[in-house]
């Protein structure tokens, strides 16, 4: 689960432009303030299931956009490359260096 939520919030920093208005509210809430969907139905006036639904909507809109534009499939490649490069970098292995130097510039 705690693997999901990190997943969702990444993508949600990515493209919450995308989204509607309603959308980022409950997304908000429900993953960045840990809001129960109880609370966020409370908050809004509508059902339980309501808030469910448009949840679960939104991270399967969420997940299309990443299959479409992969900002944080490219994002994490480059955390990865980032971090393979500050330990080349304290080793002073040159080549290596070099060599992620050159894979960061081709990323995208």
């Amino acid at each position: 689960m705690l693997e999901k939520t990190t997943r969702m919030n990444y993508l949600f920093d990515f493209y919450q432009s995308l989204l509607t208005d309603k959308q980022r509210n409950y997304m908000e809430l429900y993953y960045l303030e840990d809001y129960s969907l109880g609370e966020i139905s409370e908050t809004y006036d509508i059902s339980r299931q309501a808030v469910y639904d448009n949840i679960k909507r939104t991270e399967a809109m969420l997940e299309e956009y990443e299959v479409k534009l992969g900002l944080y499939k490219r994002f994490e490649k480059r955390t990865k490359l980032v971090k393979q490069l500050r330990e080349a970098i304290d080793q002073q292995d040159q080549s290596t260096i070099n060599q992620l130097i050159n894979q960061l510039e081709n990323l995208d």
